[in-house]
């Protein structure tokens, strides 16, 4: 059997140096090709097999169609403050989007995990975009990549608040987060899964051991209130959503993050700020407000720093840890979904997908 019957479509991204070097072995090339393969990948961003000019030339003319699971930059928006927002292609020709964050000291990755999300939050424009599929793992760490040389930079930060709930998808996420962490060389704890909570997925999550930063987007004081902005609240209350954060931290060790966005005149007044302390005193927790970044589909309007702050001091007078997170690429469709959506309104598509 020759090297190019042998090969197969499978995507190469996403795999550990010890499967790169099994399938280098399984198509008749010494092992050491295996660290090879995986340099290029991660290193050096090869796009296809042909580009590893260290690999035999026979050899890569054979495998030429093995894909190594890149996409292409669809569209790309820059901010004022640096942030670079895009709209990527995948091979199945659906777009995705993440953002690059840069600071002085760190270069931060919002990834997505999911093509739409089904979670349907009434303030979010991928909500309003539908649901068509999960992300693989390499479209995951795709993304990181892309992001990294089109910064010429090394990414610090990788935070899983794009679109879609990991938690829908938790098996290519941690999949993900392992290749993140040992093959492109991220440290666990500078990685953050974000999930609007799910019934029994948090205690599952916390199975996997991992160091990273959890995050749960709460953004209600009560259930009546949670469930007028996440329809899927409705299957899982509140109060037992905390307890399985609880149930995280005694598990796992690590406290659990916070997500407040705060809605002008909806979910931002002194009695929710104080609703909330109640909720979460004694909890090994941090509270993250994030002022709402307003979308052309819904009516929700950014709170003014006047009233962040207040809910802020509330905060903390109960001793509860909080800070306001800063607003980034306000400009440029920033928030998840808004390239996207915009995109598709130029083109005079719905942005729903058809099912």
């Amino acid at each position: 059997m020759t090297a190019a019957t042998r090969a197969t479509t499978e995507v190469l991204l996403g795999k550990s140096l010890a499967e790169l070097t099994a399938w280098v072995q399984q198509q008749g090339q010494p092992a050491y090709r295996g660290k090879q393969l995986h340099q290029w990948l991660y290193d050096k961003g090869a796009r296809s097999l042909c580009d590893i000019t260290v690999l035999p030339q026979t050899w890569r003319a054979a495998v030429a169609s093995v894909p190594v699971g890149r996409s292409r930059i669809h569209l790309k928006t820059l901010a004022p403050d640096g942030t670079r927002k895009f709209l990527l292609q995948l091979a199945d020709g659906l777009t995705v989007e993440t953002v690059g964050i840069p600071t002085e000291r760190r270069l931060t990755v919002c990834v997505s995990s999911q093509v739409g999300c089904p979670m349907a939050c009434d303030f979010c424009a991928t909500g309003k975009g539908g649901f068509t599929r999960n992300l693989q793992v390499h479209e995951i760490v795709d993304q990181v990549l892309t992001v990294a040389e089109d910064f010429q930079q090394r990414v610090s930060n990788v935070v899983f608040m794009g679109m879609g709930e990991p938690l829908l998808n938790l098996h290519a996420v941690v999949a993900a987060v392992r290749s993140l962490n040992s093959d492109v060389g991220i440290g666990q704890r500078s990685l953050t899964i974000s999930t609007v909570g799910l019934p029994g997925r948090i205690n599952e999550l916390a199975t996997h051991r991992l160091q990273v930063t959890f995050a749960v987007s709460l953004h209600a004081s009560n259930q009546y209130l949670r469930e007028q902005l996440i329809p899927s609240a409705r299957h899982y209350p509140l109060a037992a959503l905390l307890d399985e954060c609880r149930d995280y931290v005694r598990k796992t060790g690590r406290r659990v993050s916070f997500e407040y966005i705060l809605l002008s005149g909806t979910n931002d007044l002194p009695e929710h700020a104080s609703e909330l302390a109640d909720r979460l005193r004694g909890f090994q927790s941090h509270v993250n407000l994030i002022p709402y970044n307003p979308i052309a589909e819904v009516d929700y309007q950014r709170p003014s720093k006047k009233r962040v702050r207040a809910f802020k001091a509330i905060l903390e007078q109960a001793n509860i840890a909080v800070s306001i997170r800063a607003s980034r690429g306000l400009d440029t469709d920033a928030a998840c979904g808004q390239l996207r959506a915009a995109r598709d309104r130029t083109l005079g598509l719905d942005a729903r997908p058809t099912r």
